[in-house]
């Protein structure tokens, strides 16, 4: 490796269950509206319509139990997630051919400035500073597709302070597993390390200081973790 001119940053690794060796992430894409019902509680069209995309930076993943409240909202939302990690890429990827290049999955959480976004919308203005933001995703433990497949269906749910506030299931992702890789190829080069959010079931709400977020999909894994 040349010298750099400043230290180089510390590359961003998520665990992967039962092994040492971890993750290294590239890049994090996130699906927008891939729920039906989040759809509609986000004033949007339930319909298949064509997916969009937003992205996070890598360094907003960590494996972590604690989510640091950001400055500058009132209201930040939870949207647990299915996540997608992916060990090969390239353009144009086939349908048939997706699942070949991802390598595990885990449950995530896609923490967000709603109120941020909110005004963002209105003003017609990107929406980095609602989902980009400091440890605004953390991810549990990686689960290689070898030992548990390809997960098509499952519960997908999490719960504040005990309470159950999202519910769904994986097949009522409105664009699916290998739709999902398929489509992104065709704007982005996708390469490995690169980690796909796919979207969270209705139910998104506020978190406050003090919070105990439990959440999980079947078949995957879970994540907990306080609000500090």
């Amino acid at each position: 490796m040349r010298a750099t001119v400043i230290p180089a940053p510390e590359p961003v690794l998520l665990d992967v269950e039962g092994v040492t060796e971890q993750f290294p992430v590239r890049r994090v894409y996130c699906v927008g509206r891939n729920y039906a019902d989040h759809a509609i509680e986000m004033g949007g069209d339930p319909t298949r319509e064509p997916p969009f995309f937003f992205q996070k930076n890598a360094d907003n993943i960590y494996n972590g139990e604690a989510f640091p409240y950001p400055p500058l909202s009132s209201s930040v939302h939870h949207e647990v997630e299915l996540v997608v990690a992916l060990s090969g890429g390239g353009t144009d990827i086939a349908v048939g051919d997706a699942l070949s290049k991802i390598y595990g999955y885990a449950v995530g959480i896609d923490f967000t400035r709603r109120d941020l976004q909110d005004a963002a919308k209105k003003m017609s203005r990107p929406w980095e500073a609602s989902k980009a933001f400091e440890k605004s995703a953390p991810v549990g433990a990686l689960m290689p597709a070898t030992k548990i497949g390809h997960p098509d269906a499952g519960a997908v749910w999490l719960d504040v302070n005990g309470a159950r506030k999202q519910s769904g299931d994986l097949n009522q992702l409105i664009w699916k597993l290998p739709e999902i890789v398929a489509e992104l190829s065709k704007l982005f080069v996708l390469a490995p390390g690169d980690v796909i959010m796919t979207g969270t079931p209705a139910g998104v709400g506020p978190v406050v200081r003090g919070d105990r977020i439990d959440c999980g999909i079947d078949g995957v894994g879970r994540l907990s973790l306080t609000v500090i």
